[in-house]
């Protein structure tokens, strides 16, 4: 039993390792903090028992090749899915046995030519670059001008000269979220993966690039401004993909480029109106609407008014009246998003532009109302939590809205009430100090609809004889 364990662990500290030292397989870094602690898990076992338009720069950069027209030398890799291990693809040439697919994977094979069989068959011939091995992939039927024309390609072979390039072409480059639904990694050694939203227009980063699949070659590894890291697979050029155009349409239409990001190069020209606010400093005359992360999810909040910014970016939009502006509050260095449009709303007849979306209205330049911050609640304030020790003014920062509602109790202490959601709110009591002595969350479904302090809120004395001292919950609970 013990030795069994034993090549088990062996089996997957050897995968591991494989992956990560193939410079194609590339993975966000919440697979990499998992598998490293897995790895140390298993370390342990074993002891005792990883302009020009989106369009055009695709089509100028990424060139279709169909199946009649590849030529020696171009490189595949093998990526084969569950259905690959159940019909095998490749033959050893030496042998002329069929091969398995999972032997193959993550494997670079490199196209030699084609020629016929004995029996009349048209044979695509391949070297993998692994092992010097030769194989080969057997037309199964008709000619194979008929099996080009199809476009059905070479089962589990993803396309990386399209990685090559992207790597060439997009490596550092910075982008503009342009979908919704992007990914983050859970596995080092296999294809799992979690989907997690991402505001549109969010400026990222381009930090790796490697294969996805056979039928989304290339898979781009970004990261935002918080050092967050997501991903999303591409069909670029198609080769290969075995998938048709029209297949793109609907569900398929993120993984185009055009589909999920757009190169900031596209837009600097129109940009450079607004490169006189980059770095200037500004502040909200009145309360307003923004995007932040709060505990690590994206929220909108409303702003109090007064709060101090940098301007690190103004983001244009093509054929939009509106810029997205990246502020960082300046006394914490919290990052905020906020659309705005710089034209007046009267001068916009015909645009749904409300006066909270107009920086003549909302923003001013120059400094706000300076508030003090303590180290230790800047990285809560960042985040968006609340901590034991924390002023108004900190609590204000971190929620980045001033509360809902406001109860005053006994001995000078009082409670602040933000209501969340799924009919939750976070409370929050201040001591006589004025600093947060401890948080929690409550039901609030009634509590919602009062108005006032002090005994309308009874819900809210019953929840605080359940709080413990410095422990609180996640605000988004």
């Amino acid at each position: 039993m013990k030795r069994v364990i034993t090549l088990a662990v062996s089996a997957m500290m050897l995968m591991t390792a494989s992956a990560q030292e193939n410079s194609y397989i590339v993975k966000t870094r919440s697979a990499k903090q998992k598998a490293a602690a897995a790895q140390a898990a298993a370390g342990k076992q074993a002891a005792t028992q990883e302009e020009e338009t989106a369009t055009d720069f695709i089509s100028q950069n990424f060139k279709y090749y169909s199946l009649c027209d590849w030529k020696e030398g171009m490189k595949f890799m093998v990526m084969p899915e569950k259905y690959d291990l159940i019909v095998k693809t490749f033959c050893d040439a030496a042998e002329g046995k069929e091969v398995s697919s999972m032997s193959l994977r993550h494997k670079i094979m490199v196209y030699q030519g084609r020629n016929e069989s004995a029996d009349g068959h048209s044979r695509m011939n391949f070297r993998c670059q692994d092992n010097g091995k030769m194989y080969y992939f057997e037309i199964p039927s008709g000619t194979f001008d008929d099996y080009c024309y199809g476009k059905l390609g070479v089962p589990t072979l993803a396309y990386l000269g399209d990685v090559d390039i992207a790597r060439e072409k997009l490596m550092g480059k910075k982008l503009l979220t342009k979908g919704s639904i992007y990914r983050i990694d859970t596995e080092i050694d296999g294809d799992g993966y979690r989907e997690i939203k991402i505001p549109k227009d969010r400026e990222v980063k381009v930090t790796a690039i490697g294969v996805g699949s056979r039928s989304f070659p290339v898979k781009i590894i970004v990261e935002d401004e918080i050092g967050e890291e997501f991903y999303q697979t591409f069909a670029l050029s198609k080769t290969n993909s075995g998938m048709r155009d029209d297949e793109f349409i609907m569900d398929s239409l993120k993984h185009t480029f055009a589909g999920s990001f757009q190169l900031m190069d596209v837009i600097m020209s129109v940009n450079k109106n607004y490169a006189s606010y980059i770095g200037k400093v500004i502040h909200n005359q009145y309360s307003t609407k923004m995007m932040t992360k709060g505990d690590g999810k994206d929220r909108e909040v409303t702003v109090p008014k007064m709060v101090s910014f940098r301007v690190d970016n103004a983001q244009a939009q093509l054929g939009s009246p509106f810029i997205m502006l990246t502020l960082t509050e300046t006394e914490s260095r919290r990052v905020y998003y906020k659309e705005i449009s710089f034209t007046a709303p009267e001068e916009l007849p015909g645009r749904d532009i409300t006066m909270d979306q107009y920086f003549g209205y909302v923003f001013a330049m120059g400094e706000g109302i300076q508030r003090e911050t303590s180290q230790a609640a800047r990285a809560a304030i960042q985040q968006g939590r609340v901590i034991i020790g924390m002023s108004e003014d900190e609590v204000t920062l971190a929620m980045g809205e001033e509360p809902n509602q406001i109860v005053q109790g006994g001995n000078g202490k009082y409670d602040w009430i933000y209501y969340r959601s799924k009919g939750k709110s976070l409370f929050v009591h201040f001591g006589r100090d004025g600093r947060v002595e401890s948080y929690n969350t409550g039901a609030t479904a009634s509590a919602k609809k009062k108005k006032g302090t002090g005994k309308k809120l009874s819900q809210a004395q019953k929840a605080k004889q359940n709080w413990k001292s410095g422990k609180g919950t996640p605000l988004d609970e």
